[in-house]
């Protein structure tokens, strides 16, 4: 039988519910404050996983961008689930692969009622290509900001100008240049390990 004080106090939830509570709540923030897809999205994940909650660290943060980069589906919808797995296990990554997708489905079910009704109003269309403009800035920021983290030695240099001339120039899919510069790289790192 509780005591007077036991019955007074607050039930705490399990630490286990309030991780994937947090989880979700971040990635939902995340998705719901992010135009423009995966690639504008990378500052705030960089930002809430790394340096607010802690979760990864900046080098498991590029590893996670470049392995998303491989796998089926939005780059914020993959990076996200990462997370969740290596914070909280299988529904650590579940419950943030809703977080950050549920906003956008929700916005495109509000938005698509009313889209056909006000496509041709002149303040709509000047929204939009304002906010078009702003993702730009913030995709180009998210290139800036991981370039200072992994362009540091004339190898990366080079594996990132030979990249942006394959997608560029030969029109080659992102996946291809991908595996090839991986590759490129293993290759590399086998001829130093050879050598020294």
């Amino acid at each position: 039988m509780q005591t007077p004080d036991q019955a007074q106090q607050p039930r705490s939830h399990p630490p286990r519910l309030r991780l994937l509570y947090e989880l979700f709540t971040t990635t939902f923030v995340i998705g719901a404050l992010t135009f423009g897809g995966g690639y504008a999205m990378i500052p705030l994940i960089d930002d809430a996983f790394v340096n607010k909650k802690g979760w990864i660290t900046e080098e498991e943060m590029l590893d996670i961008i470049a392995i998303s980069q491989m796998v089926p589906g939005p780059l914020a919808i993959s990076s996200s689930t990462f997370v969740g797995i290596k914070v909280a296990g299988f529904w650590g990554g579940l419950v943030s692969a809703v977080g950050v997708a549920l906003p956008s489905l929700l916005i495109i079910c509000v938005l698509s009622t009313f889209y056909l009704e006000f496509k041709e109003n002149r303040y709509v269309s000047a929204a939009l290509q304002g906010i078009r403009a702003g993702v730009v800035a913030l995709v180009l920021s998210a290139v800036l900001k991981l370039g200072k983290k992994t362009v540091k030695r004339r190898f990366d240099w080079a594996m990132a100008g030979l990249a942006f001339a394959l997608v560029i120039w030969l029109d080659l899919h992102p996946v291809a240049v991908i595996l090839i510069a991986g590759l490129t790289g293993w290759l590399v790192a086998r001829r130093e390990a050879k050598t020294s």
